[in-house]
């Protein structure tokens, strides 16, 4: 013989369930990328001169869980637009873009995979060790990308810096004047995302 669950009982666990679920959305919060308040450049070297490139067009989005006394970050991810790093000059900017194979590649991207370590620093203040993949001309490399992140009410900023060489993605360095002009390897990416 079947036993019929009682009405009010059924109710109330639903409450239960609908409050643990509202709990978690209001302790979890994502965070949408501002492109008029980021920052993102890209510098390097070359036989001339060093140089520097700016990043025109970003997005992305951070989830923070700030439910426990230390913040924990389950989603992370940037894409720039490869044809919006801008250098001011436009004989660079075309050798950057063939570099970086935008007629087939559109975008640079980072997307987190782990969260190894996150310290307070101060107040609303830390430390955050994390590791997720890039992907640059369509290569992806795990990279290890430490910053630190600010946290308040309505607004997150991150900001750090990441070194690598250009050929861990299979770049060629770009050269110009028949080869008299060489670009180094060595890259270092400097940031400061402002999420709201």
């Amino acid at each position: 013989m079947k036993t019929k669950n009682h009405p009010l009982k059924i109710s109330k666990t639903f409450i239960y369930l609908f409050t643990f679920m509202c709990s978690l959305t209001m302790f979890s919060q994502t965070y949408t990328l501002n492109n008029e308040s980021s920052e993102l450049s890209v510098f390097g070297t070359s036989s001339l001169h060093d140089w520097e490139v700016v990043a025109k067009k970003q997005s992305g989005s951070i989830t923070v869980d700030k439910s426990g006394e230390i913040p924990a970050i389950t989603s992370l991810d940037f894409k720039v637009v490869a044809e919006s790093l801008d250098s001011g000059k436009s004989a660079m900017d075309k050798n950057t873009y063939k570099a970086l194979k935008t007629d087939k590649y559109k975008s640079i991207d980072f997307k987190l995979t782990k969260v190894n370590a996150i310290t307070a620093k101060e107040n609303g203040v830390y430390s955050v060790k994390t590791t997720g993949n890039l992907t640059i001309a369509g290569v992806t490399n795990s990279i290890a990308l430490n910053f630190t992140l600010t946290l308040t009410d309505n607004k997150t900023k991150l900001t750090g810096s990441y070194s690598f060489k250009m050929t861990q993605f299979k770049i060629d360095p770009p050269t110009a004047m028949f080869g008299a002009i060489t670009t180094g390897d060595e890259l270092k990416i400097e940031f400061k995302t402002i999420l709201q």
